[in-house]
């Protein structure tokens, strides 16, 4: 699996709205700026009002403030900063529009509405909810809309999956040693002291189910479907990360060791346990060997 069909898996993120998307600080949004391939990111450090060469555009037919920060992106306009509130509004705005094209295409590709420059923003504070985005060394605030949020927050194509704030998200993994199947007569009869013969370990590679969403063996990262076959997994689950999944699907580990005699198992069925018990050796068969029945939620 790809990241990106790992990460469209996860309900909490192939769920989440495009407000969250674009909030999140691994929002990275491929765009063309001029000639160059760039990324629109969340600034680093949010422009204050008093710094920015505040815009009044549309896309569309709706209104925006776009707020410009200083950069040397925009020489003429940087060359004019510190004295801009003595300079005519039309010379302004004549600067904008010749030094700013690249960055008013960019936007207005992203967006998927025409951008138009209508003259400069009143001196109202923007709003506390307004984005603070950059693009290449160009950082700016626009308006937070709903048309803003869904053309930039819309799909998880736009979170990059090498930022910590995806590849630290956890997960919960569980070694499976055994699946098979179990007449419900069987189950419905199962007690303290049964033995269920698990001729599968030693001779098939135990694998990690994820999250109940992906199985990680020496195929990689696939797709995993809940059934209703019977499993036997350790008895304690571990934790990895989304990183740890993204770097098995590239190369996939080692398969977990069998368990160990003795080793603390669990017998689950769609995704619930059934009962606890431990790794014994019968004749030279390894078997499940019911110690405790969960009680049914």
């Amino acid at each position: 699996m790809k990241p990106l069909e790992i990460l469209s898996a996860l309900p909490a993120l192939s769920k989440a709205a495009p407000s969250r998307i674009l909030d999140s600080p691994a929002f990275a949004m491929p765009c063309r700026y001029g000639e160059e391939t760039v990324l629109l990111r969340p600034a680093p450090v949010r422009p204050a009002d008093a710094d920015t060469l505040r815009l009044a555009v549309l896309f569309g037919d709706e209104p925006h403030v776009l707020g410009l920060a200083r950069t040397p992106r925009h020489p003429e306009l940087d060359a004019l900063w510190n004295t801009r509130a003595d300079v005519p509004a039309p010379i302004l705005l004549a600067l904008a529009e010749r030094e700013c094209g690249p960055l008013f295409q960019l936007l207005e590709n992203a967006i998927r509405r025409q951008l138009r420059l209508s003259g400069l923003a009143d001196d109202a504070a923007a709003a506390d909810s307004d984005l603070a985005l950059q693009v290449a060394d160009i950082p700016f605030t626009l308006t937070r809309t709903p048309t803003v949020e869904t053309a930039l927050g819309s799909t998880l194509r736009h979170l990059d999956p090498t930022h910590p704030a995806i590849r630290d998200m956890p997960l919960t993994a569980e070694t499976e040693y055994a699946s098979f199947a179990l007449p419900a007569t069987d189950l419905a009869t199962l007690a303290p002291g049964d033995a269920l013969l698990l001729p599968e370990i030693g001779t098939v590679p135990p694998r990690r189910i994820i999250d109940t969403r992906y199985i990680l063996d020496d195929a990689g990262v696939t797709p995993y479907t809940e059934d209703t076959r019977c499993r036997v997994v350790a008895a304690d689950p571990q934790t990895l990360t989304l990183g740890d999944l993204f770097d098995a699907a590239e190369t996939p580990p080692p398969a977990p060791p069998p368990p160990t005699a003795t080793a603390p198992l669990r017998l689950l069925q769609a995704n619930k346990t059934l009962a606890q018990g431990h790794l014994e050796t019968l004749g030279d068969a390894p078997a499940f060997i019911v110690e405790s029945l969960s009680t049914p939620v």
